[in-house]
């Protein structure tokens, strides 16, 4: 049986502390969406090459200048 999304989010606020704040709750399940997003997304082979990272990063500074 699949988990839902609300079960996850539950778990994961049951697993932080009791004192945890409400910003803290937040971005734990941010988190979990970014990484459930990225799992997705490699999973579905559209991810880019570290080479082609570096590549963007070499260009990025001259990129905004303009």
């Amino acid at each position: 049986m699949a988990v839902t999304p609300k079960q996850a989010a539950l778990k994961i606020i049951e697993q932080m502390p009791a004192d945890a704040s409400l910003e803290d709750i937040m971005y734990e399940l941010y988190f979990r969406q970014r990484v459930d997003r990225g799992l997705r997304e490699f999973d579905a082979d559209q991810t880019i090459s570290h080479e082609e990272v570096k590549r963007h990063l070499v260009k990025w500074p001259q990129s905004s200048e303009q």
